[in-house]
């Protein structure tokens, strides 16, 4: 998941920002192994507003291994991470992907979240910019 693959990508990871998710909330990262091999993962955390009596589940970053895609590892998963979310009492859960990640969308959607249109995120990627002045 790198800007030169992922040009409008608006963000983008190494693996010491994983680690620090693993390190700070341990409980909200899952990874599913089948038959010993890694098979997928979902990074989680939950957003506690001071002065606010909900409590949001972020569902950062979520992937399955492709030969695991279509296998039920991506529900487990999930429901696992919203069955801790809920013993947290959190409110509402949030998750973002690309408007073109049509897998994804209907995975959400399937589960009850809304219309990825109620919220967009743009983006700019000025490295893009520069190269044409």
């Amino acid at each position: 998941f790198t800007l030169k693959e992922y040009p409008t990508l608006y963000r983008t990871w190494d693996e010491y920002e994983v680690i620090d998710y693993y390190t700070g909330n341990p409980e909200y990262c899952l990874v599913a192994i089948c038959n010993g091999k890694f098979a997928g993962f979902l990074l989680g955390s939950i957003i506690d507003k001071r002065n606010s009596y909900r409590k949001y589940g972020y569902l950062v970053w979520f992937g399955v291994d492709e030969k695991y895609q279509g296998t039920g590892v991506a529900e487990m998963l999930y429901e696992k991470y919203r069955e801790i979310m809920l013993e947290e009492d959190v409110r509402m859960l949030m998750a973002d992907t690309s408007a073109d990640n049509e897998r994804a969308l209907a995975f959400f959607t399937a589960r009850g979240f809304s219309s990825p249109r109620d919220h967009v995120y743009l983006t700019l990627n000025l490295t893009e910019e520069k190269k044409s002045q």
